[in-house]
Order: structure tokens, then C-alpha cells, then sequence
């Protein structure tokens, strides 16, 4: 009897808490935005300042590709922040907004 009420009582906690991002996923999105602003910050001064060549062309493309991965990773997380279960004692309304 004790295993199935410690696997009740376990079971929702462990649920809650794999749904929800975790601390370590908040630092690497919280630093993917950093990176994503310096990057568009490089991309906008390049534009300006820098004289039209081939190689430069190449760097405004290697740097868009990297702020395209960078925010669809953000979109990514900021889906699953949304998706994580409400707290038991909130209701989804409340959780929202």
C-alpha cells in the first residue's frame, strides 16, 4: 500500500516539475538573447560602416543564419514557459497572464 500512495503523491510533483523550464534552461535563454541583440548590433554596424565586398557579404550571412537559430531556439523556449502546468492552486487564467 505505501509503494502506490508515495507514487500518487510523487507522480503530479514530478509531472510539474519536468514540464517547466528549468534554471539552466533560463541562463541559455536569457544568454541567447544577449547574443541575439550583440549580433544584430554587429549586423547593423557592418551595414553602415562597412565597405561593400564579397567577404564582408559573407559575414552579414553568417551572422543572419546565426540570429535565425538563435531566435527560433527563443521561440522554442518562450513555448514551452507558456506550456508548463499551472500551480495547483492557480488557475490556467491566472497562469497566463
Amino acid at each position: 500500500m505505501l509503494p502506490g500512495i508515495l507514487r500518487r503523491t510523487v507522480q503530479p510533483i514530478e509531472t510539474e516539475v519536468q514540464s517547466r523550464p528549468s534554471a539552466a534552461e533560463f541562463e541559455m535563454a536569457y544568454q541567447a538573447r544577449v547574443a541575439i541583440d550583440r549580433i544584430k548590433f554587429a549586423i547593423r554596424h557592418t551595414e553602415q560602416f562597412a565597405r561593400p565586398c564579397d567577404t564582408m557579404r559573407d559575414a552579414s550571412l553568417q551572422l543572419l543564419d546565426a540570429l535565425e537559430r538563435l531566435e527560433a531556439l527563443d521561440r522554442r523556449f518562450q513555448a514551452r514557459s507558456r506550456m508548463a502546468t499551472p500551480h495547483k492552486n492557480e488557475t490556467l487564467a491566472e497562469a497566463r497572464g
